[in-house]
């Protein structure tokens, strides 16, 4: 069996095992992948070190697709083009595995009067955009572009309501955090929810404030993925980003299932990323 290509149902035997450790790892709820991997031995016949670098595949493909991995498996290439058919039929039939609970996103009033503040741990963790660390990426490009014909990583993550409402409350939570541990209490309370009380369309989530009292409009992307993973932005973001570009805010959270980072863009966004347009409006002639 050694060399040969795995088959489907062991592909798909790998790859259950791989999403058992990481819904584990990502609860943080300790697991032992010795024992995880004698089990895969037994079902598939597979020795130790061929399932420990099928693993490490199962970690590229899922950061390929924008998904969480597990990091002591480190991502490695090279890999069946058959195994990234098995992590999507798992994907297809678990796709709210990531969805965020109902403790998580809570989604009560947001304009309730009785507000008290989060406590100041709520802040974000906000770190370099990602193409300031001059870092290759760990995944080939065209790998990704082959990936996005079959898993719009971006499409399911902007369909995913409860998730980015989720990322709004986090963010919301951080600003009025923020600006209390600045001493302006009188401005926390005055932050808006405004996708959430006002409605979508006004190219911005969250209206909020500079310490000095100058508006910060906030609009908030956010995946489960890596820092890299793709998402999408409206015509009428972009716009709103440009008209009030000296106020407009990107707020970019990632890793969010597990421990949600995040990093800022400003406008203009074409300056920090490539802008791919993914529909048209037909009008009949």
């Amino acid at each position: 069996m050694a060399g040969e290509d795995w088959t489907a149902p062991e592909i798909d035997a790998a790859v259950a095992d791989y999403f058992a450790m990481l819904a584990d790892d990502i609860a943080g709820i300790r697991y032992n992948k010795a024992s995880h991997n004698r089990g895969l031995q037994k079902r598939t016949g597979r020795s130790r070190g061929s399932i420990e670098f099928k693993h490490q595949n199962t970690s590229a493909v899922l950061l390929g697709l924008g998904q969480p991995w597990i990091p002591g498996y480190k991502p490695a290439a090279n890999f069946q083009y058959a195994l990234v058919d098995g992590v999507l039929r798992w994907l297809d039939r678990n796709e709210d595995w990531l969805a965020p609970q109902a403790h998580q996103s809570r989604l009560r009033d947001p304009a309730a009067a009785n507000w008290i503040g989060p406590p100041t741990e709520r802040l974000l963790e906000f770190g370099p955009i990602p193409s300031q660390r001059n870092e290759p990426s760990p995944v080939d490009a065209e790998f990704m572009a082959k990936i996005g014909l079959k898993y719009d990583v971006a499409e399911r993550d902007a369909r995913n309501r409860a998730l980015g409402k989720a990322g709004e409350e986090r963010v919301l939570a951080h600003e009025r955090a923020r600006l209390a541990s600045a001493g302006r209490d009188d401005l926390a309370r005055k932050v808006r929810w405004t996708s959430a009380e006002d409605g979508d369309g006004y190219g911005y989530d969250i209206s909020s404030f500079e310490a000095d009292g100058s508006e910060r409009l906030l609009e908030v992307k956010t995946t489960n993925g890596w820092e890299r993973t793709p998402f999408h932005i409206s015509a009428n973001e972009l716009a709103v980003a440009d008209e009030r570009r000296d106020h407009w805010h990107l707020i970019r959270l990632w890793d969010f299932a597990r421990q949600p980072r995040a990093f800022a863009l400003r406008p203009p966004l074409s300056a920090h990323a490539d802008l791919s347009p993914t529909s048209f409006l037909a009008s009949l002639k």
